[in-house]
């Protein structure tokens, strides 16, 4: 996968009164200082095509969350997040509403075009959070990385009749 990054440049101004050690009264308000503004400075956007989409689905909740492919952190939703609550936050349409909104935020702020989808655990928000990120960026990877133990927990004893 190639990523992209593109700078592109944005104005900011800020708007606030000038603090620190130039003296004046206790509310912050100096005598000439009050009222300017900082001189504008420029912010870089990063513009990120290819992302990566974690959708952790548990049997109460479905947690997504945006990164680019060095793991940084993009953007996040949850089912509960969304307005969901109680069991109408374990059902596949809140866990697809979660996606479409953690997706669509990192599309609007980085541009981003093409996702690989990596799924974790058993709950009921896994195959519909995939149809949404399907609607909103191409998917050129799907991975299950659900942890699969190799013994396991030890059993229970045996039942005496």
């Amino acid at each position: 996968m190639v990523t992209e990054s593109i700078q592109v440049t944005e104005e900011e101004s800020g708007q606030g009164a000038i603090t620190g050690s130039e003296g004046g009264s206790a509310d912050g308000a100096t005598g000439e200082g009050a009222g300017k503004s900082r001189p504008s400075k420029k912010r870089t956007k990063r513009m990120i095509s290819d992302i990566i989409v974690h959708v952790y689905a548990s049997f109460n909740n479905t947690l997504i969350t945006v990164t680019d492919v060095k793991g940084n952190t993009l953007s996040w939703a949850t089912a509960g997040g969304c307005g969901f609550r109680g069991s109408r936050k374990s059902t596949p349409f809140a866990g697809q509403v979660a996606a479409g909104k953690a997706v669509q935020k990192a599309k609007e702020l980085y541009g981003a075009e093409s996702a690989e989808v990596r799924i974790y655990g058993p709950g009921p928000g896994r195959d519909a959070s995939v149809r949404a990120v399907r609607d909103i960026v191409s998917i050129t990877a799907i991975f299950d990385v659900t942890g699969i133990p190799f013994n396991g927990c030890r059993a229970p004893k045996q039942r005496r009749v």
